[in-house]
């Protein structure tokens, strides 16, 4: 169970156990339950925002040549704030290692399994990946399971943290509604290396592959998703709020499954190659 979830069961209003106690019962800290994350001031959102469309345009700049570029366009920053916000954004340079969140070196990391498959059917592989939002007043993070062979959009959750626990709902909800993969593939992020998210697939009897060093191309097809995504939705809107956020990502998603035909699929939607390959 995660922290946010383990402070959420820790009550003042339980009359037979006290704070303390229930903190030591649930594995976390008194001071933990009482911290109330700080938000970014309204400058640092601002760069976030700067950070992430640069870098769709520069996947391959690190937090130094990000520091110049920044300083170029204006922004008085340096290279210290620079490499913690990208971190936050989970934006790392792909000469280096995969755009990922902070891997858990306590977690264990699963073998890579697609080198030289061919991916050639739905269902074959699924992958998951994780991006920021930006929004008016703050951020998100967004994750989505995607069906490889088709590009299908098969479930996506929004959360306020990078908790593992909405990446987890994603992949019940990608199971529940579609099958089971062969293969499930994703980099070394925490959420996806947690027990909870590869607990589901070992019970549903996924293969579990993770990306190492190096694999960053492997990602290219939901990089693709987000930089649509972005530029063809959140950037052209400032969201109030998550649920305006919610709604907006949705509508797009929609019209990327059922509308957009990709000449790699024959002009086919993402949908329309799935389910149309998944009836033959």
């Amino acid at each position: 169970m995660s922290r946010d979830r383990r402070k959420a069961l820790v009550s003042a209003g339980y009359r037979r156990l006290s704070v303390v106690r229930q903190c030591e019962l649930v594995g976390i800290s008194r001071s933990s339950h009482y911290y109330t994350a700080i938000g970014e001031s309204a400058f640092t959102l601002e760069l976030m925002r700067r950070i992430d469309r640069q870098f769709l345009e520069t996947p391959w700049y690190g937090s130094r040549q990000m520091t110049r570029q920044l300083r170029r366009g204006g922004y008085a920053v340096g290279r210290t704030r620079v490499r913690r916000l990208m971190r936050l954004l989970g934006l790392q340079a792909v000469y280096q290692k995969p755009r990922t969140s902070v891997p858990n070196t306590q977690h264990r990391v699963y073998p890579y399994l697609l080198g030289g498959l061919s991916i050639e059917r739905p269902n074959q592989v699924w992958c998951a990946d994780i991006t920021y939002i930006p929004m008016r007043r703050g951020f998100l993070y967004l994750v989505a399971v995607m069906d490889w062979h088709t590009r299908a959009v098969l479930s996506w959750r929004l959360s306020n943290t990078m908790d593992s626990g909405f990446c987890v709902e994603a992949l019940q909800d990608a199971l529940s509604r579609y099958g089971t993969p062969e293969i499930f593939n994703t980099d070394q992020g925490s959420q996806f290396t947690s027990e909870e998210f590869t607990g589901v697939l070992s019970d549903a009897g996924v293969r579990i592959s993770m990306d190492g060093k190096g694999r960053w191309m492997d990602n290219v097809f939901i990089e693709r998703l987000w930089r649509s995504l972005k530029y063809e939705c959140v950037y052209l809107r400032e969201f109030e709020t998550g649920l305006n956020a919610k709604r907006e990502i949705a509508r797009w998603l929609d019209y990327y499954n059922t509308d957009r035909p990709h000449s790699s699929l024959d002009d086919k939607t993402p949908m329309e190659a799935y389910i149309g390959t998944m009836a033959a």
